[in-house]
């Protein structure tokens, strides 16, 4: 009799410990919440649609994608950290969310603790572009012409705490010069600004300058890798200008709330990746600068950490807070 106890306990045990795994093996039966940290018609946006719309009959359930770009993408990591830890609400990313901000302000996540990494989509270069008004058709020029101009010369970023924010911040320390940074939520408000001439540069993707340098309003000045990008190949790098340290990748990658059964987070993790090969996704992702990444959750986890040491001792140097 006295084992009785021992014996009840030790049943419950085991049936709370395969509840998640009968959880994962139904999985999924109904929509899957897909939340964006960047707005509709960005290239986030662009990469999450083609994900969804081939992931969807891969698992049998519709992928619907949501916009939520406020704050820089915070907002909606906030949402995803918070959500149910069952796998059906996923958030795609970008450094700014996920590495820089919280290394920038008080976040009510954290980004270690309070998701579960699936994969690395992708891997694009930032490009420098300017309005095709202003005089300088090199970086040396750009510095040249913002030193010259004290006061006068703003730079947009797709939001506070964003890779196009800091990269900025890091160019401008290395080189010596000032401008006003404008943040806007996304790029596509980032490119307005800099085509109307409210400012006059900008970092971001390719995907949403492309149209606009081909069509002669914007200059496409350096990109962020280390050496030239071999999508972009006749553009120079920052770096080979005369400013190694600035070396900055905007990747994306998909995360969801910490505690969702690893069975999911594999089976995700198997689909995506299989996406991420499909030779119509390749064609139209590097058609507008991605390059797509994949991978097991354990190399996302990874790179978020080393992103965090990498960056955390350029923004103590530098003295960037959002603002």
């Amino acid at each position: 009799m006295t084992h009785a106890p021992l014996r009840r306990a030790l049943i419950v045990l085991t049936l709370c410990a395969l509840v998640p795994v009968a959880r994962a093996q139904s999985w999924p039966d109904r929509p899957i919440k897909f939340i964006m940290t960047a707005p509709a018609g960005s290239s986030i946006d662009t990469l999450g649609r083609t994900i969804a719309e081939k992931l969807s009959p891969l698992l049998g359930q519709p992928v619907v994608v949501e916009n939520k770009p406020a704050a820089g993408g915070t907002v909606a990591a906030a949402e995803v950290a918070r959500a149910a830890p069952d796998g059906y609400t996923m958030l795609l990313g970008y450094p700014g969310p996920l590495a820089f901000s919280p290394l920038l302000q008080k976040l009510p996540y954290d980004v270690q603790k309070d998701f579960a990494p699936v994969i690395t989509t992708s891997n694009q270069p930032s490009v420098l572009a300017v309005n095709a008004a202003l005089p300088v058709k090199t970086l040396a020029e750009l510095v040249a012409y913002a030193k010259a101009n004290p006061g006068k010369v703003n730079y947009a970023s797709v939001g506070n705490g964003s890779s196009s924010h800091l990269t900025m911040e890091l160019l401008k320390s290395a080189a010596g010069f000032e401008a006003v940074h404008i943040p806007f939520n996304g790029s596509p408000p980032a490119v307005t600004s800099t085509l109307q001439g409210e400012t006059q540069m900008l970092f971001a993707v390719m995907q949403p300058l492309k149209a606009q340098i081909d069509a002669g309003k914007l200059r496409a000045i350096a990109v962020t890798t280390a050496k030239r990008f071999p999508l972009l190949p006749d553009l120079p790098s920052i770096a080979e200008s005369g400013y190694p340290v600035v070396v900055s990748d905007a990747w994306n990658g998909i995360v969801v709330p910490a505690g969702t059964p690893k069975a999911i987070v594999d089976k995700l993790n198997a689909e995506i990746n299989a996406v991420l090969k499909m030779p119509d996704v390749v064609q139209k992702m590097q058609a507008q600068g991605f390059d797509l990444v994949g991978g097991t959750p354990e190399q996302f986890g990874a790179l978020l950490k080393a992103e965090v040491d990498r960056w955390a001792p350029v923004i103590k140097k530098v003295g960037l807070k959002v603002d």
